[in-house]
């Protein structure tokens, strides 16, 4: 039979399973859009920007059990979407990234946006892929998505060039998709040592990551015979659930949250599943990790990187975890539950809180009274998608997350701009839950315009906007040290014009009193499958435990003569402005 290679790339994306494509036609990619077109399993997503598409995509990967798959032409296509394609790549989340290419069958050079896109794609994904014949298409293809969803996932880029797309070769019998068998694990004897390190262990502690978000009732499991207290990684603020009370919050050193701190101040054995120990993970590595650490990951390259393992075990964290919790059961007893620990971990959150209540302004919304009314109004395996900003700490720190992933947000790539596009993601994927964004404004203003892309497909996605006028995490991190803010200050912005232009509802939120009634009508609407934009006056006055213990464990870093330099310009601007 004589087939095109767009057909033949569609055939493959139906074997793996996916489920939408995202991106935007051009000429390059009108046969594939084509082909797509007649598929009754893949659903065309098309946006208002590449960098919009390559977030979405994100957002399936991470959700669902289908993966997120772009389809953009060479060159500009690939530079918009960039951003997301290099979150994915950072994070850990599968994602296909398909674009169209030059003819190779013409000899012709400087052809139409013809660049190096595998130099270009081969720092943000895992592997990359160019089609030379029809019959390579669909191996291809099966491999790609290997390769994507094997080991630690990530992104892998094809190149389909447009002749390949758009003529037809004759082709024999088409290979059917087979899934690779899990490997086995080889690590035995490391999982006994494991379990005999936390049977001596007076104090253990648990840091679980987005590596284990598939392993929340292991590590439940994990966490109640050892009466262990639980950290997690910002990424993995949903793999153990925040109303558990052996939970502590996000992180665990100088800029963790009271409750993490203290329960983790003596720790003498750690066990770390689904973690690198990154930079925002560890308050930028301010965090005390004892000698007896046992890290788990998928990834074997991020053992002993930042923080030396006494044991590694390399896999999958719900079978490594199965495996653990299995041998500390065969070799009792359990350990007796500390309820002076849990009456601890419980009151340091209260404490906590009530700092934050005690905050409470005129004419201002105090986040601790949002996010208790947002969690009352919100299904606990409500999706809330995060952006990259200061309301990114805010809502690690004050939002109870009780359901596995139910939190998704940018991480180690850190790029502002992902949470209006990838909110969008999240409800494709899960179409049953509800989606709300947590957004600044600074962030809302890169990629608002997906918004349209929500309307159009009669998404009933919520958006909070922290409106503040500021670029407000960067702008504390500045004022601290420096005691101003340079280029944070942006530009007014007219919120209820952007609900205008993109088919939005819109509802502002001034004050504390506001809070409850506008967030209820705001799932009203969303209810009727409209999106809804929400512009909250927030007050960010008071700094996150992050924010404080981040710049701190940076400034003492320093060599003595540049903190004198710091505390003596910091005082001279203090005193004359």
């Amino acid at each position: 039979m004589k087939r095109t290679g767009a057909w033949l790339t569609v055939y493959a994306l139906e074997q793996i399973g996916a489920r939408f494509t995202f991106g935007i036609p051009g000429v390059h990619t009108t046969e594939l859009y084509d082909a797509l077109n007649n598929s009754n399993r893949i659903t065309q997503v098309l946006v208002t920007h590449e960098g919009g598409a390559s977030f979405m995509a994100d957002a399936v990967g991470r959700l669902s059990d289908s993966i997120g798959v772009l389809t953009v032409v060479p060159a500009a296509g690939l530079t918009h979407a960039a951003s997301g394609i290099g979150e994915a790549f950072l994070d850990g989340v599968p994602m296909l990234v398909l674009s169209g290419g030059p003819r190779t069958d013409t000899g012709h050079r400087y052809q139409l946006h013809q660049m190096d896109t595998h130099k270009f794609m081969s720092g943000l994904t895992k592997a990359t892929f160019r089609v030379t014949r029809h019959d390579e298409v669909v191996p291809m293809l099966f491999e790609a998505y290997r390769i994507a969803t094997s080991g630690e996932p990530g992104p892998v880029f094809v190149e389909l060039p447009v002749n390949i797309l758009l003529l037809t070769e004759e082709i024999g019998e088409l290979p059917q998709f087979q899934s690779a068998p899990a490997p086995r694990l080889k690590d035995g004897a490391e999982i006994a040592r494991a379990g005999e390190l936390l049977a001596g262990a007076r104090h253990p502690c648990i840091f679980a990551g987005w590596g284990a978000r598939d392993a929340t009732e292991e590590l439940i499991r994990l966490a109640e015979w050892l009466d262990a207290p639980v950290a997690t990684t910002l990424q993995g603020l949903s793999v153990f659930p925040a109303n558990h009370p052996l939970h502590v919050g996000f992180g665990f050193g100088a800029s963790a949250v009271p409750a993490a701190q203290n329960a983790f101040r003596n720790c003498d054995c750690m066990v770390a599943i689904g973690t690198r120990f990154s930079e925002i993970a560890t308050g930028s590595y301010g965090a005390d990790v004892p000698a007896d650490l046992i890290h788990i990951d998928v990834n074997p390259d991020v053992f002993n990187a930042n923080f030396p393992a006494r044991v590694a075990i390399a896999g999958d964290a719900r079978r490594v975890l199965t495996l653990l919790v299995n041998e500390l059961e065969a070799t009792p007893p359990r350990r007796v539950a500390n309820d002076a620990l849990r009456e601890q971990i419980k009151r340091d959150k209260a404490v906590y809180r009530e700092s934050w209540y005690r905050h409470d302004a005129r004419d201002i919304v105090n986040p601790v009274r949002f996010f208790d009314e947002l969690r009352r109004q919100m299904p606990d395996n409500g999706i809330i998608a995060i952006d990259d900003g200061n309301h990114t700490f805010l809502t690690a720190e004050l939002m109870p997350i009780h359901a596995p992933k139910s939190v998704i947000l940018p991480t180690d790539f850190n790029c502002m701009g992902y949470a209006v596009p990838a909110a969008i993601g999240a409800k494709l994927a899960c179409p049953d839950r509800t989606v709300q964004a947590i957004v600044g404004d600074g962030a809302f203003m890169m990629t608002f315009m997906e918004i349209l892309t929500a309307a159009t497909n009669n998404l009933g996605v919520v958006y909070y906007v922290f409106n503040d006028g500021e670029l407000a995490q960067i702008g504390q991190a500045q004022a601290i040290p420096y005691g101003r803010r340079p280029c944070t200050q942006i530009g007014r912005l007219n919120i209820e014009g952007v609900a205008l232009a993109t088919g939005a509802a819109y509802l502002p939120m001034n004050d504390n009193a506001e809070i409850a009634g506008v967030i209820s009508k705001a799932n009203e609407i969303a209810a009727g499958r409209r999106p809804a934009i929400v512009g909250i006056r927030i007050d960010y006055s008071k700094k996150t435990a992050f924010t404080l213990g981040a710049v701190k464990t940076n400034f003492g870093r320093f060599p003595l003569s540049e903190k004198l330099r710091f505390l003596t310009r910091a005082a001279v601007r203090h005193v004359v402005g």
